[in-house]
Formats: C-alpha cells, sequence, structure tokens
C-alpha cells in the first residue's frame, strides 16, 4: 500500500499530529492529500463573510470596552459545526475549515484598528470612514501576504515542535464535530463546566478574575513596601491554554515574567524608591508613590518590548534561508522558470509565489496613494510612511506568527507602540510635525498593527488546515475576501461606538490601548524624548538569552504579558506533565495527555463561545456585576478556591483516560 493509499485509511487526527516527527516520517491529514473533497461553496463563503461581520462588531465592542479582543475562530468552529449538524451536511469538514478561515479575519482585523484608530478620536483629529477602512484593509492584506511564504515553515517543518494551543482546540473542535463519539461527549461536557465557570465571572461576578497577595495583610504590606505581588487569572480558558502550550515553554514564559516582577520591579522601586522628581521620559509620578503594576507599565514592560523587537531581528536572521528561497521561487516563476506545481498534493499547494510578489507590489502602490491623497498629501511623507511599513511589518510578521505558535497570544500592542515610537522619530525627523504628524503616525501603526494581527492569526488557520487536510491556497485566496468584509464592518462599527459612547469622559468606552497610543504620541511629536534605554536593554536580553539556548521570544513575552496571565499558563502546563508522567505505561500516559488536550479544548472553546455571549448581553445594558463584592478580599479568595476546583476537575478527568 503506497503512502497516498494510506491516508484513505484515516478517521481522526493521527498520534503524530502533535508530535515531533522521526526522519523519514510523515504527517497525513484526516482529508487525504490526493483526493477533492468539498471546501469552497456558496454555502460556506456565505457562512463565513456572515461571521465575519457578526464577530468583527462583537469584537470590536469588547476590545473598546475592556482592551481585550477575543479569538473568534473557536467560537466561529463551534457555530459551523453546529450549522452542519443541524443541515444534516455530509463531509461538511472542509466546508467548516473555510467558513473559520474566513469568518476568523473578524478577531485580527478588529484587533488591528481598535488599538490605534480610536486614538485619532480621542485626540479630536479626523478619523473618516475611509482612513479606518483603508488601514485596516490594506493592513490585512499585507499581512496574508507576508505570511504566506513562511507557511511551510510554520506549519510542516516546525510540526510538532509549536504547540499551536489556539490551532489545537480549534481542531479539536472541528475534528470532534465530525466524528462524534466519545471526543465530542469529552469535549462538549468540559466545553460546557469552562464555558459556565468563565460566563459567571464575567456576567455575575461570583468571584474576581484575578487572585492577588494583597488579601493577606502581609501580602498588602510585600505590595506597598517591597512592591512583591503575585497574580492569578483563574479563567479556565487561559488555563487551558497553558495545558496545551505544556510545561517547557510555559515554564519558559512565566520565568521572563518572575524577572520582570521579582526581580526588576523591585530593583527599580529600590533605586528609584528615594528620588523627589520622575524618573524617566515622559513620567509625571515619583517611583516611591507607585504600584507594583505601575512600575511594571512605565518601566518594566519597555524591556519586554525591547525582547520582542530583537527577537523579531533574531527571527529574520535565522529565517534568512527560507526568506531567500521564498525570493529564488519567486523570481523563477515570475520569470517563466516556474516549478511544476500540477503534480503536487492540494494540501501543499500555496498561491503562487508570483502572485505574492505581484501581490505586495500593487498593495505598496495602493498604500502609497492613500498616505499621498488621502492622509499627508506630501510625497516625500507618503513614501517614508510606506517604507516604514513595509520593513517593520515584514521583520515582525515572524514573531507575530511564532507568539501565536507558541503562546497564542500576539503581543500586537507592543509592537505597535514600537513601530509609533520608531515612526515618530522618523516622521518628525523628515519635518512632518504637529496634528498631522500624529495622523500620519497613528495611520502607519493602524496599518502595521492590522498586518502583525493577521499574521498572527493566519497561521493559526493555516496549522488547522495542515492538521486536517485543506488546501492553503483556498484559504489563502479567501482570506482576502474575509479581511474586506470584516475591515468595511469595523470602520463602520467604530464610528458608530464614538457616536454612542465615545472614548473619553464618564461613561465613555475606555480603549485602553488606543487611549495608551494617544498619550504616546502626543510628546513624540513634541519631539520629547523615548524610553531608549530600557528598549536597548531588552535588546541585549534578548541577544544574551539566545546565546545561551533559551528560545527569547517565549522569555521577554512573558516580561511584556501581565503577570496575571502568565501565572495560569504555568499551572496548565504544570497539570499537562502531571497528567501525562504518571503511569509507567506509556500508552496510558498518551491516552491522559490526549484526553487532557480535548478538556483544555473544550475550556477554551467555551469561554470563547460564552465570552461572546457575555459582550452581547453587556452591549444590551444588562450588568449584573456587584462591583463592592468583586473588588472585596473576600470575593478574591473564593476565586482561588474556584480556580482550584477547576483544576482538581481536569486533573481527575484527564487520569480516567484508559489505553486503547
Amino acid at each position: 500500500m503506497s503512502d497516498l493509499e494510506k491516508q484513505t485509511d484515516l478517521t481522526g487526527l493521527p498520534s503524530n499530529a502533535y508530535k515531533e516527527l522521526k526522519p523519514g516520517e510523515e504527517y497525513f491529514p484526516i482529508m487525504p492529500g490526493n483526493k477533492i473533497v468539498p471546501e469552497i461553496s456558496s454555502y460556506s463563503v456565505i457562512w463565513g463573510l456572515l461571521m465575519a461581520v457578526l464577530f468583527s462588531a462583537a469584537a470590536a465592542y469588547l476590545g473598546l470596552k475592556i482592551g481585550q479582543v477575543f479569538e473568534a475562530a473557536i467560537p466561529i468552529a463551534i457555530i459551523a459545526v453546529g450549522l452542519s449538524a443541524a443541515t444534516k451536511r455530509k463531509n461538511a469538514l472542509g466546508e467548516n475549515v473555510i467558513i473559520q478561515s474566513i469568518g476568523g479575519a473578524s478577531g485580527v482585523v478588529v484587533a488591528g484598528a481598535i488599538f490605534t484608530i480610536p486614538a485619532l478620536l480621542i485626540l479630536n483629529l479626523a478619523a473618516d470612514f475611509y482612513k479606518i477602512f483603508l488601514a485596516s484593509l490594506f493592513g490585512g492584506i499585507l499581512g496574508i501576504l507576508f505570511l504566506i511564504p513562511f507557511r511551510k515553515y510554520f506549519v510542516a517543518d516546525m510540526h510538532g515542535k509549536f504547540p499551536f494551543p489556539e490551532a489545537t482546540a480549534t481542531t479539536e473542535v472541528l475534528v470532534a464535530g465530525e466524528k462524534g463519539g466519545n471526543q465530542a461527549v469529552v469535549l462538549v461536557i468540559s466545553g460546557i463546566i469552562g464555558g459556565i465557570y468563565d460566563f459567571i465571572i464575567a456576567s455575575f461576578g461570583w468571584w474576581n478574575e484575578v487572585f492577588t497577595t494583597r488579601v493577606w495583610t502581609v501580602g498588602q504590606t510585600l505590595a506597598d513596601k517591597f512592591k512583591l505581588v503575585f497574580r492569578l487569572n483563574v479563567g479556565a480558558a487561559v488555563m487551558g491554554l497553558g495545558y496545551i502550550t505544556g510545561l517547557k515553554y510555559t515554564a519558559i514564559i512565566c520565568a521572563g515574567s518572575f524577572v520582570s516582577w521579582y526581580l526588576l520591579i523591585p530593583v527599580v522601586s529600590y533605586v528609584g524608591g528615594g528620588l523627589t522628581q520622575p524618573l524617566g521620559a515622559n513620567i509625571t509620578n515619583l517611583v516611591g508613590n507607585m504600584t507594583p503594576e505601575e512600575i511594571f507599565r512605565n518601566y518594566v514592560r519597555h524591556i519586554g518590548i525591547g525582547g520582542i523587537a530583537m527577537a523579531g531581528v533574531i527571527g529574520i536572521i535565522r529565517s534568512s534561508k527560507i526568506i531567500g528561497a521564498a525570493f529564488s521561487l519567486a523570481v523563477k516563476e515570475i520569470f517563466g522558470k516556474k516549478e511544476g506545481t500540477e503534480d503536487k498534493l492540494r494540501t501543499h499547494r500555496d498561491l503562487p509565489m508570483s502572485f505574492i510578489a505581484m501581490g505586495i507590489v500593487i498593495t505598496a502602490i495602493g498604500i502609497l496613494l492613500f498616505f499621498q491623497f488621502g492622509v499627508v498629501n506630501n510625497w516625500l511623507y507618503a513614501i517614508v510612511g510606506l517604507v516604514i511599513v513595509i520593513i517593520i511589518a515584514f521583520l515582525f510578521t515572524t514573531v507575530a506568527a511564532t507568539a501565536i505558535a507558541i503562546v497564542g497570544t500576539n503581543p500586537v500592542s507592543g509592537m505597535t507602540l514600537m513601530t509609533l515610537i520608531l515612526s515618530s522619530l522618523i516622521l518628525v525627523s523628515v519635518g512632518l510635525t504637529g496634528n498631522s504628524g500624529m495622523v500620519a503616525a497613528l495611520i502607519i501603526g493602524g496599518v502595521v498593527c492590522t498586518a502583525l494581527s493577521m499574521a498572527g492569526g493566519f497561521i493559526t488557520d493555516l496549522k488547522v488546515g495542515y492538521w486536517l487536510g485543506s488546501s492553503p491556497y483556498k484559504q489563502e485566496g479567501l482570506k482576502f475576501l474575509g479581511t474586506l468584509v470584516a475591515a468595511a464592518t469595523v470602520g463602520y462599527v467604530i464610528l458608530i461606538l464614538n457616536k454612542t459612547y465615545g472614548f473619553t469622559g464618564e461613561g465613555a468606552l475606555v480603549a485602553p490601548q488606543a487611549n495608551a497610543m494617544a498619550a504616546v504620541i502626543k510628546p513624540l511629536m513634541a519631539n520629547q524624548p523615548a524610553p531608549w534605554m530600557l528598549y536597548i536593554a531588552g535588546a541585549f536580553m534578548s541577544l544574551i538569552l539566545t546565546m545561551i539556548g533559551v528560545p527569547a521570544l517565549a522569555f521577554a513575552l512573558g516580561m511584556y504579558i501581565p503577570l496575571e496571565l502568565n501565572t495560569p499558563l504555568l499551572v496548565g502546563g504544570l497539570i499537562s506533565h502531571f497528567v501525562s508522567t504518571r503511569s509507567k505505561n506509556e500508552k496510558v500516559n498518551t491516552a491522559r495527555r490526549e484526553r487532557g488536550t480535548l478538556i483544555a479544548s473544550g475550556f477554551i472553546a467555551g469561554g470563547a463561545l460564552l465570552g461572546v455571549i457575555s459582550a452581547i448581553i453587556r452591549y444590551a445594558g444588562f450588568n449584573w456585576i456587584n462591583k463592592d463584592w468583586t473588588e472585596s478580599n473576600a470575593s478574591a479568595l473564593l476565586a482561588l478556591v474556584m480556580f482550584a476546583v477547576i483544576c482538581i476537575y481536569m486533573i481527575w478527568d484527564s487520569m480516567r483516560a484508559k489505553a486503547e
């Protein structure tokens, strides 16, 4: 029996789906690469576009309200499975992947837009629909085009080396929906438990979302005097992400976080605590008066941003062979020396490199014309803006994709902040300042932010397709359509929300990232200094980590992401290690690990889906949270107890697995 014939025997994810492949070993997806399967149809395209519209609106509201944009791919996958079951559609797996891929453009485009564009409205600058739409559209297209040449590297060459937590959860949902049986039961039960657990926190506030050691007198004293505090997000979905990520990467991420919170923050407090003047660029508060959280935001987080930026440079250098091969292939295709693609499996085919190269050129021309006639009305400034966008978007594409592949979190706001700082300095140096400079810098930031957000989100879609056996070129082609619809939707939604709530003043949507961008851009356009020494320190930290063999991006991510989001990842990683090493029988360990992956995927899926429902409830004006209770010490202690309960449940249920 040939390798291609063997593929047709697969009825579920193969045993090597999440493992590194041995020399000569191949991965065969559920949908065989040598067979044509239903993927693109009026059913999948229409439902995908509807999901893009609905989830763009929901994600925009929630992101501007609390600063968190939910991962749309998972709830869309759940809905797609439900639709195919309700309509009794046969062999719907390929179509469900397309629905999820088109609809998934919503969350990533929204993240790119709402982190920057509302800053224009906050600063009382012009924010017309066409500016929001084109910045989001061009950024999304650029992210797709820059990522496609790296698809094979991330999804195939690095198979089993990156955990891809979001893609894993999405894949498990789609597989369980197609197969049914015991897997579907485990996924549904854990989805209900995890979803209700997170929904209670978000909608009713029965216990606090974050546990902190400030609940005890000694903890409050440590936080006040020594700036030492422990914080833990008790959400089931975040812990589930940690389980899928695994102990190796969660330990590295938490190591970076612990360096920030238990080394650098106390050191900054010790060194600057006695100062009678503010320390650092654009800081107005005294170090001695700052909480640990304020020291983290004002100083330590910048070191993480510098580390992420340098990790991007290192990634580009390490990927130079891949980039070179992509350029070589593009040149061969453009000038007629095409490699034969007719004998390739459909699961191996991307859009032609000639299409990618021409797409980048056309998009670059579109961005240039947009900057010239829609933003700056000056060819020099427009060209400078284009160069900034192309270089930074390309540089950070691999960073965004790697971050999603490792931990499922894209540090796009940090990379965008770095983009704003660099673009502001460059624009000021060529003479563009004041309101015009702020508009230009924020639009540049919006394009780059959307490009990086798209690159991170799209690698999830492509990994899902790789595991299941979708045609990459079909996913890639339709992603442009999803981006177009999502960009148009988010443009209207931002303007409607601004008229309804506004982004400043009493009762306004807080738009935390956009407000931070607005606060940064003003002094920069007045030629005030940025915290360069902190960025440089982070850059050297990444270099040193690389020298000693520690993944610099994972460590820098830990330094940048707030402590409370890293600690539950480590808990999930520890649970994963525990349940998969208790038995002397390796088959039992494997069964337990795989059941745990299903449970973790259910937690993530349930949390994501009910998170959307919670956002809709908030949008409708219902508020059932007692703020006084939620912020009390008793609520935080109850949160710790409930987190222990959900962790114990996950261990117990995972250990019930039997070896096949």
